[in-house]
């Protein structure tokens, strides 16, 4: 039986820790979404549009440490466990929101962010403790415990940055910080490792170094090379939702704050029911193959019907066929860490952060900049839904790519059939 159950020492527990651990470091980016604006105009005497500059430089310091530093974190992962990486993630959070709740200034802010990068890259560690601990249909079934963490964090964050600043501006961040500090506690006495001794190798810089771990992609085959642009593909997809959304239901529909924080809500729950239900019956009963291809598609059809929407309601329908595209993210990080050997997982796990990192730093820039062309007086097209067109568009390159991935002459990858359900 290829169960995680056969590792009753790093079982149901540890994977509770590090779905509390995700979900607390999801928690705290939702947390900041209510309560950043009028924290930036309130520490930089400055208006909102200010505001939103400061904000994307807040984003890109965040994005930037992290690229940095997941590679870092996946390869002390590898030499010394998944364990001390883990608390030291948490720890740096901790830090975090701590810097946050009391800075004078927007230069306190920015301080914390980067400490915030350094310990974002804990998704690394989290990733490749996951990987160790399963084995099987498992695996990436399991992985979907973290995007069901992220959905449910993102949707406390902004629950609870909503109604605790209505009470203090930065009462959310020290919730956040006692929530960080008392997991990192927790984990100190009970979280075991999951990294045996034989697996462990030594730390090297030049595969410690975002780009040494960029290139260390290349070393796999040609097919999980080909299925490692693709997944980098999709997320730069994605961020058309993520970074567009909020300004396209506005300039459309005209949106209030309190319906685009309902239309957040709602994601956030289809997030979790994703990643958290959907996938871990998907995945054992059609494979990964089928799951990859079905959510990428998903993904685009998603996108496509958003960008052409021009009913305010259908924003929710709409949303779910994306959501449900967040299989094929899961499936596909399961299928690459299945052809990488156990000693390798952190720095794979590391590349693979690094990637979503640069996407996170590419990719808003791209779809605001789209979104802006398209939508200012001066444009002979108007069309605010261009952004997530083009991200349809990069769904079906991918989808591709994939495909040609699958075709490869790689024996692993021919090997690997329809997963069967663990009984």
């Amino acid at each position: 039986m290829a169960d995680i159950q056969e590792k009753p020492n790093k079982g149901r527990g540890a994977l509770g820790f590090i779905f509390v651990t995700v979900l607390i470091d999801t928690m705290g980016l939702g947390i900041i979404i209510p309560i950043l604006p009028t924290l930036l105009e309130n520490l930089g005497h400055v208006g909102v549009s200010m505001a939103s500059q400061y904000s994307g430089w807040l984003t890109f310091t965040y994005a930037t440490m992290q690229f940095v530093c997941a590679p870092i974190l996946g390869n002390l992962s590898d030499r010394y466990g998944r364990r001390p990486v883990l608390l030291f993630s948490l720890l740096g959070f901790g830090i975090d929101y701590l810097f946050m709740g009391f800075a004078p200034t927007i230069f306190w802010l920015f301080i914390g962010r980067f400490i915030a990068g350094v310990a974002g890259a804990s998704t690394t560690t989290a990733t490749a403790y996951i990987s160790d601990v399963s084995t099987g249909d498992k695996r990436a079934a399991n992985f979907g415990l973290i995007g069901a963490a992220t959905g449910l964090g993102f949707i406390l964050g902004i629950g609870l940055g909503g109604f605790l600043g209505g009470i203090f501006i930065r009462l959310p961040f020290f919730v956040a910080a006692g929530l960080a500090f008392i997991n990192a506690i927790y984990g100190f006495f009970v979280l075991p490792e999951s990294l045996d001794v034989n697996n462990r190798r030594q730390f090297q810089i030049k595969r410690a170094n975002p780009i040494g771990s960029l290139l260390s992609l290349k070393n796999h085959s040609m097919a999980v090379s080909t299925l490692i642009t693709a997944y980098t593909i999709v997320y730069i997809g994605q961020k058309a939702v993520e970074s567009v959304l909020p300004f396209y239901v506005v300039e459309k529909f005209k949106w209030t704050e309190t319906s685009i924080g309902a239309l957040g809500i709602f994601l956030g729950l289809l997030i979790v029911g994703v990643q958290g239900g959907l996938v871990r019956w998907t995945i054992p009963k059609f494979g990964l193959r089928k799951n990859i291809l079905a959510g990428i598609a998903c993904y685009g059809i998603g996108l496509i019907l958003i960008s052409f929407n021009n009913t305010p309601w259908l924003m929710y329908a709409f949303m779910i066929p994306y959501c449900i595209g967040g299989i094929g993210g899961t499936a596909m990080q399961g299928f690459i860490s299945e052809h990488v050997s156990p000693k390798e997982q952190g720095e794979l796990q590391g590349a693979l952060t690094s990637l979503v990192s640069l996407t996170t730093i590419i990719g808003p820039l791209m779809m605001t900049s789209i979104f802006h062309h398209f939508t200012t007086n001066e444009s002979k097209v108007y069309f605010p839904g261009a952004p997530f067109l083009l991200g349809a568009i990069m769904m079906g390159l991918a989808i591709i790519l994939t495909i040609r991935s699958f075709k490869k002459k790689d024996p692993k990858l021919l090997a690997q059939k329809a997963i069967i359900p663990t009984r």
